[in-house]
């Protein structure tokens, strides 16, 4: 099969397209035609080796864990899944080797749900890690509640833009930090825009002068370490920067839940979250798609197209 490894780790110029052997398939697992395949920031750090301490890895490293496709077989002690099903997951082992950058994806059926008939395939193959991301912090790390006041950092990314309209469909008022070119885009998505910069914290206490009942954090560096002062007595704080722990907050690290998942799918088709998509790229230009997640200028997410057709 075709696929986006690396042999190494190493900048965007280590991705390469190969010719690998069709992934093995295990009792529980579900090989998987991928259709689209999710670009995300986690990408670009486990190609240069951020996660070494935390995984094993295993060479020729088939890139990425977003995606969406049709299910071609399964294993033998599968239920959930037939042949032809169309799916969406985020396909993450304990063990980095077989990613979603590739024409077939061995997933195993904890990492699935069925794909949401209200969003078309490159949608689909968007929302899982970026979805699950910010699901899991709303919900189990920061327990949001209707009528409470969310902040999103960085609420115009991938992540971001989906707390936003989870938040909203929980029921909270969201307040979201981005650039002013992203501040009509945050409108559409039902969130209160402040700008990026000094006076920040001044900005957030105009819209909410007794201060938020929770924050979400994706941008880490400063702009966590102010979030603490902008909280409620009693607030939450949460992060996907693991210097949040040090403020007393919660760190925020994804885990593949096919509950989670499913109630995500359930969420886009009640049209209560999309997924907008900036940027498209064919499978053997992913050195460009990972050059344009790793600027850190991206309104939503970038997806890869494996097999459109």
């Amino acid at each position: 099969m075709k696929a986006i490894a690396v042999q190494r780790y190493g900048g965007p110029e280590v991705l390469e397209l190969m010719d690998l052997p069709e992934p093995r398939l295990g009792p529980d697992v579900v090989l998987v035609r991928v259709k689209y395949a999710g670009v995300n920031p986690a990408d670009w750090k486990i190609r240069e080796g951020y996660i070494d301490d935390w995984f094993e890895s295993h060479f020729p490293l088939v890139m990425g864990c977003d995606m969406a496709g049709v299910v071609e077989r399964t294993g033998l002690g599968v239920t959930e899944f037939s042949p032809g099903d169309e799916v969406v997951g985020y396909v993450r082992a304990d063990h980095m080797q077989r990613g979603t950058y590739g024409e077939l994806v061995a997933a195993p059926v904890r990492t699935l749900a069925h794909r949401p008939r209200a969003l078309d395939w490159r949608e689909s193959a968007g929302l899982p890690a970026a979805g699950l991301t910010a699901y899991q912090a709303l919900r189990r790390h920061l327990e949001i509640a209707a009528g409470e006041v969310l902040l999103v950092h960085a609420a115009a990314g991938g992540v971001g833009s989906l707390a936003v309209q989870i938040g909203r469909a929980l029921g909270a008022r969201v307040i979201g930090t981005a650039s002013e070119r992203n501040h009509d885009f945050l409108r559409s998505l039902g969130a209160e825009p402040v700008a990026y910069g000094p006076g920040l914290a001044d900005r957030v206490r105009i819209l909410a002068p007794e201060g938020v009942d929770a924050v979400f954090d994706l941008m880490g560096g400063d702009t966590l370490s102010g979030s603490p002062a902008l909280l409620r007595p009693g607030g939450r704080l949460a992060s996907i920067s693991g210097d949040v722990t040090r403020l007393g907050g919660r760190y925020v690290f994804v885990r593949p839940d096919p509950a989670d998942l499913a109630e995500l799918v359930a969420m886009a088709d009640r049209e209560a979250v999309r997924v907008h998509v900036s940027a498209e790229f064919p499978l053997s230009d992913a050195v460009r798609a990972h050059e344009l997640v790793q600027s850190g200028h991206v309104r939503g997410k970038v997806v890869l197209a494996v097999d459109p057709s």
